[in-house]
């Protein structure tokens, strides 16, 4: 059977690819899919324990079984456009600048009497070396389906009006907004408490990568790993 497999961040620049056609046998695993890259990249093999894979844009357990046309993304840890609607809440992966002032204006309403905002920009140093400019890569069409996730337990948990995620991709230069997200709630308790689980669930969850340039070269940021629960829920469903 024939998979389309898909390689991001780090994994990328070790294998030197970004997408990649294997042929594997009927019964294949995932964990066999990503062997036989080990095998071949030595250095890809040492990632397993922290990395996470994805079938059909779905987070799946390493025994997760394998079909003839699946698409296969191996994921590291993510750091933390088109858009897509659910009821008044938007999500959007961008290219060009963000723009929070008008994004704040967008989500206010008569009924709200609370808007809180993250805005994560770019600093100008990481690990005490100077930052010359960030660039981010996505899993796009799954970032768009976690995005949405999110936007759903937000409206599960917390007492809110509208929720709104935009985050730039490419590069970005020292001040400029990488990550923004507006809450908007009758009640400024919703809204704060609803926007601190947005970027946490964010990060720990969206395939999002960023990578540092320096004046001496450029590095992966390290990110959070997929959460443990996630991987159990994907194996156990698979086993």
């Amino acid at each position: 059977m024939r998979i389309r497999v898909l390689f991001f961040g780090q994994l990328k620049d070790i294998v030197g690819l970004a997408q990649d056609d294997a042929e594997l046998s009927d019964g294949a695993r995932v964990e066999d899919l990503f062997e036989r890259y080990g095998r071949k990249f030595p250095k890809l093999a040492e990632f397993r324990p922290s990395i996470a894979a994805s079938v059909n844009q779905e987070y799946a357990g390493w025994r997760a079984p394998l079909s003839t046309g699946d698409e296969v993304a191996f994921l590291p840890p993510v750091s933390g456009g088109q858009q897509t609607a659910i009821v008044e809440d938007f999500f959007q992966l961008v290219r060009e600048p963000i723009r929070p002032r008008e994004l704040t204006e967008s989500l206010k309403a008569p009924e709200d009497g609370a808007l809180v905002v993250f805005d994560g920009f770019v600093r100008n140093n990481f690990r005490g070396k100077q930052t010359l400019y960030l660039e981010y890569e996505a899993y796009e069409p799954m970032a768009y389906a976690k995005m949405r996730e999110i936007g759903a337990q937000i409206r599960e948990k917390f007492q809110v009006h509208r929720v709104a995620i935009v985050h730039r991709l490419g590069r970005l230069e020292i001040g400029a907004t990488s990550v923004w997200i507006g809450v908007s709630s009758a009640h400024r308790a919703a809204a704060f408490d609803a926007c601190r689980y947005a970027i946490d669930t964010l990060k720990r969850s969206v395939p999002i990568w960023k990578k540092e340039y320096f004046a001496g070269g450029a590095v992966w940021a390290e990110g959070e790993p997929l959460p443990q629960e996630a991987i159990s829920r994907a194996d156990e469903s698979t086993s």
